[in-house]
């Protein structure tokens, strides 16, 4: 079956003269997938196919270092500096070959983002010495943990290599060079990175580039060097050449303008380009701003810009960041861009190009945008996805389970980590039942899905999976040893999520105080006994909220309800700095509360990651929540918290209500007392130990794998 939803979207297209299936390609991400020698195993090789047999157009591969060792910017990065990396990467593209896909390599040199170099102690590569950072909120977004491993933290010094005019020369050589390595390892074509920071980008910003000579002052000598490269590269290869520019720099004074990456693209296509990359880039020492431009949270952040450019040349344009296929597909009708570069999307799932294809949006895995891929990244690790436990471990992570006799299996816990578990045994073809206690699925991604909505996304797509499976759905129901042995399970997995105690704080036990479980009743509509007695409860929000069906029509309602009406007061207090209590924070800040947070911890954010932490924080200290970290003799009093922030000075906040958001542990009781009863049990999500979403989906597929004898990283 053939989709007609995306008629514009799924449409053959060219780049020069190389033939796309459909107008979608993989974005190039750095991924940390390479060998340590720069070399490609069978590592990324694998991950590479994957994103070919899910129905790509064409496979993109991360930065290739044409200078590297110099001018790397990532542990992991691909190379193609010299020849001993072709047959790596021959091997990448005879795997994307075989599915349909074309094969581009993105060749880069990190100049002034050269990590590697800075590292090693080499100087990094620059138009002119740069301005000394005045941004703020980079480093505040680590937590203490990451630092150890941060690599930005190992660098001693930083010396810099102002570029003569033949160091140059030698660039544009090796450009030249690394395009003609592209074609001998089978590629179709060469993306020519000319954004983010990297060499050519810092000879483009006026920002970064002060220099006097024929590659520095107007837009005309600034462009010159990546001019250079795309005639130097158009005279190595027969390849279709794309090259990736920055739209704009945001957040730096004087940085590049729309006005000069229009000029720039048209002088990029008279030098040969087949198609421009439309990107951004951002002041890197702001940390809000990492997820703003070339990762945006703000969906289509990058089109406007796209289309500007689209209007300016005759060559095609792809577009980026944050594009719904719904939005690709009217974008490309409307002749705004020609290709969408789909990154965090795909790693999600790789196989969103065919599902689409063959009408099956709904099955779609969806990416909830939490940046778990590229904070990775940043603390030198590989990337992972917190949705697809699977990506960036194809390597040693079959697609489907191993063939075997039907069995029977018993799943107890219906949030995210209990449904993914039975959805992977049912689509094995396994008898699959799946005992939930409260009346819905969910869980404490339910709640997860108020505090951040992206969330949602997944939240639904689970639920519309178990909808169309096979298992056995049994709501309001208890998970006895008896009602197990009724089953006969080959197998139990019990994801009953984390224990969520109140920690001992004086004065936690005031009516006026809520647990993290209390609030989520609360908006929920699930009406408890602690609620009525604290609140005098079963209000109507909870009963119409009660009384609503379906996981999208409750939340939506709840949604809604919450911002005119909730039984709180109006100034909250939060005891506790985790993701639960932070997005606890917005969620009613966006509510108009006078929230503050408070904590022992010594930074707050744990259980969000890097770039989402960089985003969160800021915000709420822009719409006046209050946050105190490394507090100490925290006391709560029936009118105020009082408690001495970490510079030692004594603070009584006022407080209306208490949210108590800290205290949450594993929990194996149910676990253990099922395997004393003889059954052969594994244990998914937070009920070994608070993992959130991420720790929910890679411990099905861990659970699962064990079941059968296999046991991804």
């Amino acid at each position: 079956m053939t989709s007609n939803r995306f008629p514009h979207l799924l449409s053959p297209g060219r780049i020069g003269t190389m033939e796309l299936r459909n107008r979608i390609t993989v974005t190039a991400m750095g991924v940390n997938f390479a060998e340590d020698d720069g070399s490609c195993g069978k590592r990324i090789i694998d991950y590479h196919e994957e994103q070919a047999r899910g129905g790509a157009a064409m496979v993109n591969t991360g930065v290739a270092g044409v200078a590297w060792p110099v001018g790397g910017n990532q542990s992991w990065q691909v190379a193609i500096s010299e020849d001993r990396f072709i047959p790596g990467l021959a091997a990448v593209g005879e795997a994307v070959h075989r599915h349909g896909a074309k094969y581009c390599i993105q060749i880069h040199h990190g100049g002034l983002v050269g990590m590697e170099d800075m590292l090693a102690g080499r100087p990094v590569w620059t138009p002119s010495i740069p301005k000394p950072s005045t941004g703020g909120g980079y480093l505040e977004a680590f937590l203490l943990e990451e630092l150890t491993t941060a690599p930005f933290t190992r660098i001693k010094g930083v010396d810099y290599k102002v570029l003569t005019k033949e160091d140059i020369q030698t660039v544009v050589e090796q450009f030249a060079a690394g395009a003609a390595r592209a074609q001998k390892a089978g590629a179709d074509a060469v993306e020519i990175h000319g954004g983010h920071g990297y060499l050519m980008s810092s000879f483009l910003s006026p920002y970064t580039n002060q220099r006097e000579d024929d590659y520095g002052g107007p837009l005309e000598n600034r462009a010159r060097f990546l001019v250079e490269i795309v005639r130097a590269v158009r005279a190595a290869c027969n390849l279709a050449i794309l090259v990736k520019i920055d739209s704009r720099e945001v957040g730096k004074e004087n940085g590049i303008r729309l006005e000069d990456a229009v000029q720039t693209a048209k002088m990029i296509e008279a030098a040969g380009a087949d198609a421009i990359t439309c990107s951004s880039y951002h002041d890197t020492s702001q940390g809000k701003l990492h997820s703003a431009s070339n990762i945006p949270h703000e969906p289509g952040t990058n089109l406007p810009a796209a289309a500007a450019i689209r209007a300016a040349v005759n060559i095609p344009v792809v577009a980026s960041g944050r594009v719904e296929p719904e939005v690709g597909d009217s974008v490309i009708r409307e002749g705004k861009a020609d290709f969408i570069a789909m990154g965090r999307k795909l790693l999600a799932d790789p196989h969103l190009p065919r599902k689409l294809t063959e009408g099956r949006f709904e099955d779609v895995r969806p990416c909830i945008y939490c940046y778990t891929c590229v904070s990775a990244i940043y603390t030198s690790e590989r990337t992972r996805c917190a949705v697809n436990p699977r990506t960036g471990f194809e390597w040693e992570m079959p697609a489907e389970l191993p063939a075997s006799p039907k069995r029977s299996f018993v799943v107890i816990g219906g949030g995210p980590g209990g449904m993914e578990s039975a959805r992977m045994l049912d689509a094995a073809g396994h008898k699959v039942t799946l005992i939930e206690r409260s009346n819905r699925l969910g869980g404490t991604l339910r709640f997860a899905s108020l505090a951040y909505a992206a969330n949602e996304r997944l939240l639904d797509w689970l639920t519309r999976q178990i909808g169309a499976s096979g298992v056995d759905v049994r709501l309001n129901t208890e998970a006895t040893p008896e009602l197990l042995r009724s089953l006969s399970p080959d197998a139990v997995i019990v994801a009953t999520g984390a224990i969520r105690d109140l920690p001992d704080i004086p004065g936690v036990h005031h009516d006026h105080v809520f647990s993290g479980d209390d609030m989520r009743s609360l908006v929920l509509g699930e009406s408890t006994d602690a609620l009525k007695r604290k609140t005098g409860l079963m209000t109507r929000l909870a009963t119409k909220v009660g009384a609503a069906t379906g996981a999208t029509a409750n939340l939506d309602f709840v949604r809604k309800a919450t911002r005119q009406w909730m039984p709180l007061g109006d100034r909250i207090v939060i005891v506790g700095g985790e993701l639960v209590g932070i997005e606890l924070a917005e969620f009613l800040a966006e509510r108009g509360r006078s929230v503050t947070v408070v904590d022992d911890l010594p930074r707050f954010g744990k259980g969000l990651t890097v770039v989402r932490r960089m985003r969160i924080l800021p915000e709420l200290a822009e719409h006046g929540v209050g946050l105190f970290p490394g507090s100490s003799e925290i006391r709560i009093d029936k009118d105020a918290v009082r408690f001495t922030d970490a510079a030692g000075k004594a603070h009584e906040v006022a407080a209306d209500n208490v949210i108590v958001a800290k205290g949450a542990h594993g929990d194996l009781t149910l676990a253990e007392t099922l395997s004393a009863a003889g059954f052969t049990v594994q244990t998914v999500g937070d009920a070994r130990g608070v993992g959130y979403i991420e720790g929910a989906m890679r411990g099905a597929a861990n659970a699962v794998g064990k079941l059968f004898e296999l046991e991804p990283a």
